[in-house]
C-alpha cells in the first residue's frame, strides 16, 4: 500500500458552507441584541465539538438559554445543521475517489456531536475515504497538535508522508509544525493541483 496520504478538512472544503445568517435572524425573532446567542451558548458550541456534551445536552442547553419551546429548539438546531453541513464540493469528492489506488485519503475535521451521523447520511464521507477524524470524537481539536497527531497514528502513517488540506491559516500551520506538508484550500484547481504534486513525489 501506497504510504501516501492526504488528509482533508470538511467544512470549506469538502463541504460548501457559506454564512447563511441564521443567528442574526433568531437573534432579530427572539428580541435578542446582536451578539446574544453567541454569549448564551458559545460554551455549549465548544463542548459540542470536543465532545464533552452528548446531543440531548445540546438541546437541553439551547431550549433553557434562549427559553425557546421545544418546536422552536427543533427549528434553531434546524438552521444550525443547515449551515454546518452546507452543500457538498462535488469536483473535489469526485476527485478524492479516483487517486485511492494511489494514496490513502482521510478526514480531519472540527466537527460537532451528531455530525458523523449527518454527513455520512448525506454524503456517504465514510466509502471516500479511509478514515474520519472528528475532534467530539477524539477530544481534541485542531490546531492543537494533538489532532494531528492522532490522524497519523490513525493511520499508522509518518507526517512527512502526509498532505493537509484545510481553509484556516492557523490549521495549515499547525498542520506544518507536526511534520505534515499543508495546502490552504482556496479552490478546486489549485487544490487538485497540489496533490497532483503530493501523489507525485
Amino acid at each position: 500500500m501506497d504510504s501516501r496520504c492526504v488528509i482533508l478538512d470538511i467544512g470549506g472544503v469538502l463541504e460548501t458552507t457559506p454564512d447563511t445568517g441564521w443567528v442574526p435572524r433568531w437573534e432579530e425573532r427572539l428580541g435578542l441584541p446582536a451578539g446574544t446567542v453567541e454569549e448564551r451558548l458559545g460554551d455549549v458550541w465548544q463542548a459540542g465539538s470536543t465532545g464533552t456534551i452528548d446531543e440531548r445536552e445540546v438541546h437541553e442547553q439551547i431550549a433553557h438559554r434562549p427559553r425557546l419551546d421545544a418546536p422552536s429548539t427543533e427549528a434553531f438546531m434546524a438552521d444550525l445543521w443547515a449551515e454546518y453541513l452546507g452543500t457538498p464540493n462535488e469536483e473535489l469528492i469526485a476527485y478524492v475517489r479516483t487517486p485511492r489506488r494511489r494514496c490513502r485519503p482521510a478526514i480531519l475535521s472540527n466537527g460537532f456531536v451528531g455530525a458523523r451521523e449527518r454527513e455520512t447520511r448525506l454524503y456517504r464521507f465514510d466509502e471516500l475515504v479511509e478514515q474520519i477524524v472528528y475532534s467530539h470524537e477524539i477530544g481534541v481539536g485542531k490546531p492543537d497538535p494533538r489532532a494531528f497527531e492522532l490522524a497519523c497514528t490513525r493511520l499508522e502513517a509518518r507526517p512527512q508522508d502526509c498532505l493537509f488540506i484545510d481553509d484556516f491559516v492557523p490549521n495549515i500551520e499547525a498542520a506544518q509544525e507536526a511534520g505534515m506538508y499543508g495546502h490552504l484550500f482556496e479552490d478546486n484547481t489549485c487544490t487538485i493541483a497540489r496533490i497532483e504534486t503530493h501523489l507525485a513525489r
